[in-house]
Order: structure tokens, then sequence, then C-alpha cells
């Protein structure tokens, strides 16, 4: 049995339902629907148990219909709920985009302040598995585009474990992106809640000779190719977005104020990327801070391949985010 402070290791699926499980015992107005999340345990084991805790009217199994779930989660947090939502994966998320951009994201707003929406939509994103196109891609800057939600990219095990509960306590409608390479992610979490920002980016490592900026899946990529920068004598500072929508360019232009430098790494497609808002932002707002033009390592403009090999050579990889931060460096 674990002690108050003492690290135990888990996964970061398991630290998602960990975050769950708080939320239900908690609050009973928490409940959570979408497809496969109660007898199956979820499509990819994070509910897995919650059925047999909390019984078929807080874990509710859903049809094959991402507009319905979704705008039903919608109307019972209008009613006073604390919804919270899964949808399979980002692609088919756009079945409900209409529910989330014209009913969610705008109802606090044109109600003039009348009807919050207390909603938690959870999906998975990214690639890396082999599942092909319809699957794998990583479509987070379409929700980071939408004002009046907030979107959120757990990378870690702490931000998995505990951005749910202040997700769930904010008015307004917010989405979490989680990255499907990260669920066997493990190691350490301390077992008590611990409060999560999520206004701010993170600084995960500290240097200064480059700022490696990313969020989500990408992060152990940023972490492995730090390790080999400093083999080079390259101090790299690896910065983790954390929250997409509101984007906390202040902590990246202070980071980038530190080391002169920026390569930004997104796993989706380069043009209209998150990654081609924050180098927007950096031109308009540290254009004489920068020694170098800002580098950016995106997937290939390409729908994600199945073939193991092509769909490699479509992700940002470790060799490429090193030969990019070179090249920043001189």
């Amino acid at each position: 049995m674990s002690t108050a402070g003492t690290q135990e290791t888990t996964t970061y699926r398991e630290a998602l339902r960990e975050a769950l499980r708080e939320a239900m015992r908690s609050d009973d107005r928490v409940f959570l629907m979408g497809e496969d999340v109660g007898r199956y345990g979820g499509c990819f084991g994070v509910s897995l148990g919650l059925l047999e805790e909390f019984g078929p009217d807080r874990v509710r199994d859903t049809p094959l219909s991402e507009s319905a779930f979704v705008g039903a989660g919608i109307g019972a947090a209008l009613a006073g709920m604390r919804p919270i939502v899964e949808i399979m994966t980002v692609n088919f998320s756009l079945l409900a985009l209409d529910q989330i951009l014209n009913n969610a994201a705008t109802l606090l707003h044109m109600s003039g302040g009348q009807l919050p929406v207390p909603l938690v939509i959870r999906m998975t994103t990214g690639a890396g598995r082999q599942l092909a196109a319809q699957h794998s891609h990583s479509l987070e800057s379409f929700y980071a585009h939408i004002p009046g939600i907030r979107v959120l990219a757990p990378a870690t095990l702490e931000d998995a474990r505990h951005m749910l509960a202040p997700a769930l306590a904010d008015p307004d409608p917010v989405v979490i992106f989680e990255h499907g390479s990260l669920y066997n992610a493990s190691g350490p979490l301390a077992p008590q809640a611990a409060s999560v920002d999520l206004d701010h980016a993170a600084v995960r490592r500290p240097g200064d000779a480059v700022s490696l900026i990313t969020y989500g899946g990408s992060l152990p990529k940023m972490f492995a190719a730090a390790d080999e920068l400093a083999a080079d004598g390259v101090d790299a500072e690896v910065v983790d977005l954390r929250t997409l929508r509101p984007l906390d360019a202040g902590t990246v232009a202070a980071s980038v104020a530190r080391t002169h430098r920026a390569v930004v790494v997104d796993e989706a497609w380069r043009t209209g990327s998150v990654a081609a808002e924050l180098s927007a932002r950096l031109a308009e707002e540290s254009f004489y801070e920068l020694d170098a033009p800002v580098e950016r390592v995106c997937g290939a403009e390409v729908p994600i391949p199945y073939a193991r090999r092509l769909e490699e050579a479509a992700l940002p990889q470790t060799a490429g985010i090193v030969a990019a931060a070179h090249r920043a460096v001189g």
C-alpha cells in the first residue's frame, strides 16, 4: 500500500482512468458516455472497470452516432450535469463538429452569458500505430481555431491524471486530445491529487541554445532529440504547450528570449497547423529575439499511410528534429 507522497508506477491510460474515477466519485453529476465506454471498457481501455463501479446510468454506451451523443452531452451540460463524452478518434469527431462549433462553443456567447456548457470531450489523436488514415490524423488545429472552447493536449502522466478536474470545473466546453502512442507510456506518479495549471505551457527541460517546442505525442521525441543534441554540445530547452487554446505564447516567447532559436514540432500537417500559428506569433512578437529563422518539423502532407515504413516517413522523427535544431544553431 502506498503512503502519501510515494511515487507509484502507472501508465498514461491508468492515469486517465483514475482521473475519471476520482471525478465520478467526487461529483454525482459527472457521467461518461461514448462508443464502447461501458462493457468493452473503452476503445483504448481507458474506462475499463468503471461500468462495474458506477453502473450503466453513469457509464453509458452509445450508438455509433457522434453528432447525436455529443449533442446529448451538450443538452446534459445545459441541464446542470457534468458530462464527459468520449469520441473514438479525432477523425470521427468531424461528424460532431457542427455540435461542437455551432452549439457547444457558441451558446454562452449567444445567450449573453446565460447558458454555459460545462462539457468535456475526450478523444484519441495521432499516428504511429499502423491504424491507417481514418484513425491516425492530428486535427488539433481544427479545434484550436474555435473561440469558446479550451483545447488541452496532456503529454505527461501528471497532466493525464490531473487535467480532468479543472477541465470539469471550466464553464466552457473543453476538448482533451489523448495521443494514442502515449497510452502505454509508464512511469512514477504521486498518488495524491494535485492541481494542474491549464493556462500556461511548461518548460520540461531547461536549456540555452535552442527552444524545442511541441505538445502531446511528440514530447518523448523532443526529449530524445534533446539528449542527442546534448551529446553534440547543444543545450536544448524543451517546451510543452499543454494547452492549444488559449495558446500560451508568453512562455514560448520567454524561452526564445533565452535561446534565440526555435524549432516547432507538430505531428499535424504543416499547412494551417498549430506550428504555423506559433511560428507566426514568434515572427510577430519575438522577431528581434531570433538569431535564425523558426524551423518547423511537421507531418508530411499526405493521408497517414498504413505501411510501417511509410507511416514513419510521414511523421516527425527524432533525427529530423535534431537536424532542424542544428540548422537553427548554425
